[in-house]
């Protein structure tokens, strides 16, 4: 089965063009909305303190929950400091990451990560894997917005935490694609949504409720298919009140367009028979 000339909305900021070659492939009319941006943090001077306590052995455990954040937390104490000092610091103590990116932009610093947190990367797989471990002094380089879950986690152990966060997610500086693809939901125009990252949704709603059609938008998404590349992505579609209809059995893009092809149409079939 394909998509067979749905009209499929991706709010994929990353990588756009080829989750819409992915769709097409499946022969699917693809509606790519960008949704985000990742916009650094203004106020270095906190990066700076940060860097200043983490040079000095305030830690013993750093967790990095993105690459795109690593990249930039060691880029910005780079701007104050000698550049191999970042890597120093994190040869001395136990270094967590969420996955192959923070993972490479470690190894491309020479430092080779201590905990490795398997997929599908959440926190609580995150917890899962530093559980037992003795360090109390943690730092989180958090990312977009803030993890409260893993926090609270953390310091229910006994851990000391402090976060530093480097970037924070933005609506694009162009909206109109995405004001595009509102409307054509508003209006049943369109019969899946794919999800990638957690704050699309609520970068989907921000718009939908700027253009005046936010309740549209939750009665016709209550009629498509939506599916979820993997659980933080899910569990911010549930705080919006949906559960998805798919998840791929691996959380990468070409899984996701063609598990969802494969069954787009018998779940758009039973939605609209409920």
């Amino acid at each position: 089965m394909s998509f067979q000339s749905m009209r499929v909305v991706s709010l994929e900021s990353r990588r756009p063009a080829e989750m819409s070659h992915l769709i097409r492939n499946q022969q699917g009319e693809p509606v790519q909305a960008p949704s985000m941006r990742e916009a650094p943090v203004e106020r270095s001077e906190e990066v700076y303190r940060f860097g200043e306590r983490l040079f000095a052995g305030a830690f013993d455990m750093m967790i990095l929950l993105t690459g795109a954040g690593t990249r930039i937390l060691h880029k910005t104490l780079a701007g104050r400091y000698p550049e191999e000092r970042f890597a120093e610091a994190l040869r001395r103590i136990t270094t967590v990451v969420r996955g192959p990116k923070p993972a490479a932009v470690l190894r491309e610093i020479g430092v080779t990560p201590t905990v490795f947190v398997p997929g599908p990367n959440t926190w609580r797989e995150l917890l899962a894997s530093v559980d037992g471990r003795p360090e109390r002094r943690i730092a989180v380089q958090e990312y977009g917005r803030p993890n409260g879950e893993l926090i609270a986690g953390l310091r229910s152990r006994g851990a000391a935490v402090e976060t530093v966060r480097v970037y924070r997610w933005e609506l694009p500086e162009d909206t109109a694609p995405l004001e595009h693809a509102v409307a054509l939901i508003s209006r049943g125009e369109a019969q899946v949504l794919l999800l990638t990252t957690s704050i699309q949704i609520a970068h989907l709603f921000q718009v939908a409720e700027k253009m005046g059609l936010a309740g549209d938008v939750r009665r016709e998404l209550f009629r498509m298919v939506i599916a979820s590349i993997g659980p933080a992505t899910t569990e911010s579609l549930e705080e919006f009140g949906f559960h998805p209809d798919l998840e791929p059995s691996h959380p990468k893009m070409g899984f996701l367009v063609k598990e969802t092809a494969q069954r787009a149409h018998e779940l758009l079939e039973a939605k609209r028979e409920r």
